[in-house]
């Protein structure tokens, strides 16, 4: 057996580019996922939607990511960052063409949930394209970069997309239709960008990934599987494949990193989903609820750009986790209790800075396991979002469903905040973070 080695990575501006070439096609994302809960309140009363379909179709994106976030993981580190991003523009920009002429509940469903099995190959190809192209321990800031493109597309799609796009275009299918299209063109863009830069296939991890810091060479160099034959240790083996799933889920610390994940769509996914219904319930004009769920948005990138860089430098991930989940959870109460006052304003920004924080840390933590390291990225990243996006789907959906119930959106919005207190609880219990 051999011990233990660490590659290099030549880090580069095009390294940094490419990144930031990605950040785009998240950004088109997100302007696709959320331009339908910007225009929840016009879809509502135009198709005819009860509160809880409401909430299942601002849900439907994330519960995708249950049955297909692992698989569209471990695909991802055998594919490669750069084809699997590709493909996902592809998917979830036809899929929003498609929306663009849904009729009624049933085809809104459909063609969204194709747009969330687009939206996995972008959120796993991006910490995979990081992890391959940073050192470990480098890993925050241009973690920081595609997810602050995440949330300028979400920014766009509440603060342009409904007051300005859609007006402008003529409506929501116009503006479903060439939000679309663009996401399709960009894809070749992105294959573009691409080809100038060289991205490695596995980065500066070496490690085998499973979990004995020595690889699985026959003591000749090449990869073997345990009775000796020679496999591809990036191919799509079984005995790989089964490998690498038995490793990520017998992983403690990874699993209190899903949890912590669980929690953080919730509250994200929910706040998004329905935070400018909810002010315009509340007697606020559409546009400036729009706005104020651009503060939300605005308030996430702070978490994003300041959290990680911090908690990285201080070595204190897990102090940071369990302080972001106590301002989600403040943040969710001010809300409850402000009206449409200065508290609510107070509320979104701490709760935005909150969720903001932990969105780099789910992803990045991972590649620093003990065991799952650069190797194993996407199918870690893809576990965390597999059963985490059941909280991104039970967000919008519970906010729904209870005000059906109650004729308030109060019971849902605390169910929110208690993500929050979940955090706290589980950074508490970390050990590796």
């Amino acid at each position: 057996m051999t011990a233990q080695t660490e590659v290099e990575v030549d880090v580069t501006a095009g390294s940094y580019g490419l990144v930031a070439a990605g950040a785009v096609s998240y950004a088109c994302l997100t302007f696709v996922w959320f331009s339908l809960p910007a225009y929840l309140a016009p879809l509502i009363e135009e198709v005819g939607l009860t509160g809880a379909q409401a909430g299942v179709l601002a849900g439907a994106v994330p519960l995708t990511y249950v049955p297909l976030a692992l698989l569209t993981g471990l695909a991802v580190d055998r594919v490669g960052p750069v084809w699997s991003i590709a493909a996902g523009l592809v998917t979830f920009g036809l899929a929003q063409v498609g929306r663009s002429v849904a009729t009624g509940f049933p085809t809104l469903l459909a063609t969204t949930l194709l747009i969330g099995v687009g939206a996995t190959a972008i959120t796993f190809g991006l910490p995979k394209l990081v992890s391959v192209s940073f050192p470990p321990d480098r890993t925050g800031a241009p973690s920081s970069i595609y997810l602050v493109g995440a949330s300028a597309g979400t920014a766009g799609a509440f603060a342009l997309g409904r007051p300005v796009l859609g007006p402008l275009l003529g409506g929501w299918r116009p503006l479903f239709l060439w939000s679309g299209l663009v996401a399709v063109g960009y894809a070749a863009v992105w294959l573009l960008a691409a080809r100038l830069v060289t991205v490695p296939e596995h980065g500066g991890d070496a490690r085998d990934g499973h979990g004995d810091g020595e690889d699985d060479t026959g003591g000749d160099g090449r990869d073997a599987d345990t009775d000796g034959s020679r496999v591809n240790e990036s191919g799509f083996s079984l005995d790989s494949l089964g490998r690498d799933v038995r490793t990520i889920l017998a992983h403690r610390e990874l699993r209190l990193v899903v949890v912590v994940g669980t929690m953080y769509l919730l509250v994200i996914h929910g706040m998004q989903g329905w935070l400018p219904t909810v002010l315009e319930a509340r007697g606020l004009a559409a546009d400036l609820a729009g706005g104020t769920t651009s503060l939300l948005v605005a308030a996430n990138v702070v978490g994003i750009l300041v959290v990680p860089p911090v908690a990285d430098r201080l070595s204190a991930r897990r102090e940071a986790v369990m302080g972001c989940g106590l301002a989600a959870f403040v943040g969710g109460l001010a809300i409850v209790a402000g009206g449409v006052g200065p508290l609510t304003a107070a509320g979104v920004v701490a709760t935005g800075v909150g969720v903001g924080g932990l969105a780099p840390l789910v992803r990045a933590i991972p590649a620093e396991l003990e065991g799952i390291g650069a190797r194993l990225t996407g199918a870690a990243v893809g576990f965390v979002f597999a059963v985490g996006e059941l909280g991104g789907f039970l967000g919008p959906v519970l906010v729904g469903t209870l005000f059906d119930l109650t004729g308030s959106y109060a019971p849902g919005l605390l169910t929110l905040a208690s993500g929050g207190v979940v955090v706290v609880l589980v950074g508490v219990a970390m050990r590796e973070a």
